[in-house]
This record gives C-alpha cells, structure tokens and sequence, in this order.
C-alpha cells in the first residue's frame, strides 16, 4: 500500500510540473495552407538555436527571419509585421549598426527543394525578458523566396514572403490545416 501512495505522489507531482519552456515546435505553411515543415527552437546559453526541416521550396538560398507578431495571415504574411527589432538595430547580418535579433542567415534549398539547417539566434531567448521570442502573444517566422542580402532596409530585398508559422508561449496556437502529406506512405502500399 505504501509503494501504492508513492507512486500516486509521485504522478501527481510530474503531472503537475509546467511544460518545457526550452523547446517549442512550430509548424510551418505556405499561402495555400500546405504545410511544408517544421521548426525546432531550442534554448541555449547563447540564445536559440533553430532546426530547420522543410519541403516544397524553390532551389537556391531564402531569407528566414523572426517577426514581431505570431500572426498568419495569407496570402502575404503581412499581418507577421516587421522583423523582430526589440533593440531598434538596422537590418541586415552585415550591416555595421545592425541586426534585427530576427535576422538570422539564409537557409538553402536543395535541388529536390529541402531544406535541413542548423541557426542560431543569438541574444534570443524562449523564458522571459526582452529578447523574449514568446513575449506578449508570441512571434512568427517566416521564409522568403529569394535571398537576403544581408544589408538593404528595412529587410533584406528578399521577395515575398511565402512560408509562416506562429511561435507562442502556450502550444495553443490557431487550428492548423491538415498536413497533405500525412498519407502519402498509405497511398504507396
């Protein structure tokens, strides 16, 4: 009986514990609400590091960075704002009086159009603070469909935004749509 109450004790007190603030994933999707990948962010002591895996894009390099509201909203992305700026910096990773702590380096996509990359976010955080990535409401990221320069205002000469997905403290984030290639391996058998 006594291994019994343990046990009880010991499921109520985990159960209870808050979720892992040091990991979030976040679903990311085209215009179109195809979802095309995922992020994974990842605390670190120097900020957070990003595992990015998605599909569907074009060849060549695009510009990814944070924005300042975890919203949305197609067919532009528009409603995401500007870059996340909590410190008013220029944009760009070689500007001389910059970056945007949302500026991050260019991701590539393959010739079958993939992308699997490792970034950094530094001065970032997922916890608390100023450079919160949760804060308020959240924020977004978002992939453009050309490269980004590194140094034109106020973000990057990089095209259209054509990718999104909302990073927010809770994991309650807006109904998603499905993920269309969920069944792609029961249709091949």
């Amino acid at each position: 009986m006594r291994w019994l109450s343990f046990i009880l004790i010991m499921l109520l007190i985990t159960g209870c514990q808050p979720k892992d603030e040091k990991s979030k994933s976040v679903d990311m999707y085209n215009a179109s609400g195809d979802m095309l990948g995922t992020i994974t962010f990842n605390e670190q002591s120097g900020g957070v590091n990003l595992k990015v895996k998605l599909e569907g894009l074009a060849p060549g390099f695009h510009g990814i960075h944070m924005h300042e509201y975890a919203k949305c909203e197609g067919p532009d992305f528009k409603s995401a704002g500007n870059h996340f700026n909590p410190e008013g910096k220029e944009h760009g990773l070689m500007h001389p009086e910059g970056a945007h702590l949302g500026d991050l380096p260019n991701i590539e996509a393959d010739s079958g159009g993939l992308v699997d990359a490792d970034l950094m976010l530094p001065e970032a955080t997922l916890l608390d603070g100023k450079n919160s990535l949760t804060r308020g409401d959240g924020t977004a990221v978002i992939v453009t469909e050309g490269e980004d320069d590194g140094m034109s205002q106020p973000g990057g000469n990089s095209g259209e935004r054509i990718i999104c997905g909302t990073l927010t403290k809770n994991e309650k984030q807006e109904e998603s749509p499905t993920d269309p290639t969920q069944y792609n391996e029961k249709q091949e058998e």
